[in-house]
């Protein structure tokens, strides 16, 4: 009756081997035959070779998991054996046997690749056993890494033709929003219009427009999307198509002497809501009266709200109203402000608050006009308070719009 192997009652112990195709080549018969009984009676299949070169033939045609191989074999020996199996790029592991004991040989046979080196006789051959388990669970492991990398890198080919296309509909998306953003600065009838949009990724969904209505009034619009990327970007664009819509049906109509900023927004809040995209957005719109020198405006849920300065003052413009696309019947309030000679007014999307001192968004807030008014009411005098050149990445979409008459 066969001995327990003491090997199996360690913890760990690989059972899922057992059937792996084994070669053995040693020209003595005896012990190779005395070898295949016991490896056989473990559950391997076992093939055998008398010699190196008969061993190799069976290793080209059979394609065995592992190889146990004697060391001293004539013609060729177990070195040469080695040799000629890595020429062939083979990951087949070899243990080798040898009752010489020298050391060279040890050293050399690991070198070339051999899994284990066993001195014979074999007085338990458990330990055979358990060099062939571990040999076949390494090996096993080596297939498994190898073919994890190729995976990997098919992975990897995969993500980066992703990330090609991606870049590429990015690059699209960003042409297409500033193709759609006006001109900057634009000068009409003594008014100066300018904006600055820093997107946090490569699209932003913060967005502003202006634009004649008609010959005595002029429109605008600061916008924030919620969310960021390619989803809110896609909104901005939407936004553009509906206030361009509502501007040619007013005119169609004949309704444009009765135009007014709340009218965009509850035109955009029904259409928000009937696109059902999970988006809303908060703004603030405007209309100016070059005629009579009057702004109209609304506000849609936006902070922070309108900074207006004039004679060396800056103060925020009142105003309420709830964001747009969220409420099916939101309303939305206008108000008026008659404009002096000299003023400037300047609207910005919340993320301006990130570059601004202060633990909270009341204390955030209350900077802002002071920053206005140390920037003289310009754009350019803000970019450089606010550090604008320097920024680095941002955690919100950023947009500042400033309209200006007469500043010194």
């Amino acid at each position: 009756m066969r001995e327990p192997d003491p090997w199996r009652s360690q913890p760990g112990y690989p059972m899922h081997n057992s059937s792996a195709k084994l070669l053995i080549i040693d020209d003595d018969k005896v012990v190779r035959a005395s070898l295949a009984a016991y490896l056989e009676d473990s559950g391997f299949q076992v093939l055998q070779a008398g010699n190196a070169l008969q061993g190799l033939e069976v290793f080209e045609a059979e394609e065995p998991d592992l190889v146990i191989c004697d060391l001293r074999m004539p013609q060729i020996d177990g070195l040469e054996l080695i040799r000629r199996m890595g020429e062939q790029q083979s990951e087949t592991p070899v243990i080798v046997m040898s009752g010489a004991g020298v050391m060279s040989d040890v050293v050399e046979a690991l070198r070339l690749g051999a899994a284990d080196y066993l001195i014979k006789p074999l007085e338990d051959l458990a330990v055979l056993e358990h060099s062939v388990r571990r040999a076949l669970d390494r090996a096993r492991l080596r297939l498994e890494n190898r073919r994890y990398r190729e995976k990997l890198e098919v992975a990897n080919r995969e993500l980066q033709a992703s990330l090609s296309l991606l870049q590429e509909d990015q690059n699209a998306g960003r042409q297409v929003q500033l193709n759609m953003l006006p001109e900057t600065p634009w000068e009409v009838d003594g008014l100066c219009f300018a904006h600055k949009i820093i997107p946090s990724l490569y699209l932003s969904g913060d967005f502003v427009d202006y634009f004649r209505i008609d010959e005595r009034r002029l429109g605008f619009y600061l916008a924030d999307v919620s969310g960021h990327g390619a989803s809110s970007a896609f909104v901005t664009v939407l936004l553009k198509f509906m206030t361009t819509r509502l501007l040619y049906e007013f005119r169609r109509n004949g309704a444009f002497p009765d135009f007014k900023p709340s009218d965009v927004l509850a035109h955009i809040n029904r259409g928000l809501i009937n696109c059902k995209l999970g988006k809303h957005v908060t703004m603030l719109g405007g209309l100016i009266d070059l005629a009579d020198d009057r702004l109209t405006y609304c506000v849609g849920g936006h902070l922070p709200l309108p900074v207006f300065y004039s004679n060396g003052e800056a103060t925020y413009l009142k105003g309420r109203g709830l964001p747009v696309g969220l409420f099916q019947d939101a309303s939305y309030e206008n108000y008026e402000l008659q404009l002096p000679a000299s003023f400037s007014l300047t609207l910005v999307s919340d993320g301006v608050l990130d570059l601004l001192p202060g633990e909270t968004l009341k204390e955030k807030e209350a900077v802002l006009p002071e920053r206005v008014r140390a920037a003289g009411g310009s754009l350019d005098g803000l970019r450089q308070v606010l550090g604008l050149a320097q920024l680095g990445e941002m955690p919100d979409d950023i947009a500042l719009l400033v309209l200006n008459r007469n500043l010194a």
